[in-house]
């Protein structure tokens, strides 16, 4: 049996996260080891976990693929991680991989768990995936058509992915909608169009939400035209939110309706393994333009501080993309 020694991160909630030394152990001689050279921060998710914010009945349904530990914490949490197999079965040395593991600089896991690198797919860019995952989810559950005129009120990692994936469908129209005018550049680098709120196009055919506020749900359901529906992907955690189901929601028969990757959705569940969603959002990151979402790396080192501050919703970072190197 092989023993290594790793560090991880693990969040210490409410509000604190440290870096700490574990031992590796191979418990299966398929395994593979794996040297993470890049993670990235799921903001929404990891910062609620990191300030104590998931309620006690949701402990079990958050748990992370492979989270060690049990909430509300301390818990090594996190499911974005690209690295390279060190050890295993002859023919995995040397290949890049994608798993739902959390920050931490070596790894065994099996290979079931992990998917090949296409030769398309940087390893940078790859980080992407786990949130490219719930965006697939969502257009599955959405079934967006043709030409349809459709908005995405907040422009986050994931509503960007959303706003992304829905242009490329033919005839389609796609707004970004956010509060932070900054975001018109992200919109443009996406080739989608960008409103503030009170500038936004009405009458959609399809509303997608990911703004996590109460403002931007009530935004949503404005903006859905007669008998469309309104795709809610924002997990509040512990938060209460008012949403005006008064004035037009009735007379205009709106639907809203939850959209959550932790389940394949109804329309493909029959067909699609969890693997092989995970597999075809793998791919998708073959996108060049995703790069506009990405804040300069960080260092394994500095993840606890940078938890600290994306956990501060004046922060304007999108994806927070972590660089290891060989003495992390």
């Amino acid at each position: 049996m092989t023993e290594l020694k790793a560090r991880a991160l693990w969040l210490e909630p409410p509000g604190h996260a440290g870096v700490r030394e574990e031992l590796l152990l191979q418990q299966d001689p398929e395994e593979l080891l794996v040297r993470t050279c890049y993670s990235a921060i799921s903001r929404g998710t990891e910062t609620l976990v990191y300030g104590g914010g998931v309620p006690a009945s949701e402990y079990e349904r958050m748990r992370a693929p492979f989270q060690v530990g049990t909430l509300p914490g301390p818990v090594k949490y996190g499911y974005a991680n690209v690295g390279v197999v060190e050890a295993g079965p002859a023919h995995w040395l040397g290949r890049c991989v994608f798993c739902l593991y959390p920050h931490q600089t070596r790894y065994w896991i099996h290979p079931d768990a992990v998917v090949v690198l296409p030769e398309a797919v940087p390893a940078a860019r790859a980080v992407l995936a786990a949130n490219m995952e719930t965006a697939v989810n969502a257009l599955w559950d959405a079934a967006p058509r043709m030409g349809d005129r459709i908005s995405v009120v907040g422009a986050g990692v994931l509503g960007c992915l959303v706003a992304r994936l829905c242009s490329q469908i033919p005839g389609v129209q796609v707004e970004l909608i956010d509060i932070r005018q900054d975001r018109a550049q992200i919109a443009r680098a996406l080739q989608v169009g960008f409103a503030a709120p009170e500038h936004a196009a009405a009458g959609r055919d399809l509303v997608f939400h990911a703004s996590a506020s109460a403002a931007g749900l009530n935004t949503a359901v404005a903006l859905a035209g007669r008998e469309a529906e309104i795709i809610e992907l924002s997990w509040y955690g512990t938060r209460s939110v008012t949403v005006d189901l008064g004035g037009r929601f009735h007379s205009q028969r709106l639907s809203l309706r939850a959209s959550q990757v932790g389940t394949v959705s109804p329309a493909r569940v029959a067909r699609w393994s969890h693997h092989d969603r995970l597999a075809l959002a793998v791919s998708l990151c073959a996108d060049v333009r995703l790069d506009s979402l990405f804040a300069p790396d960080i260092s394994f080192a500095s993840l606890p501080e940078a938890i600290a501050r994306l956990a501060d919703p004046a922060d304007s970072t999108l994806c927070q993309r972590v660089h290891y190197t060989e003495e992390s």
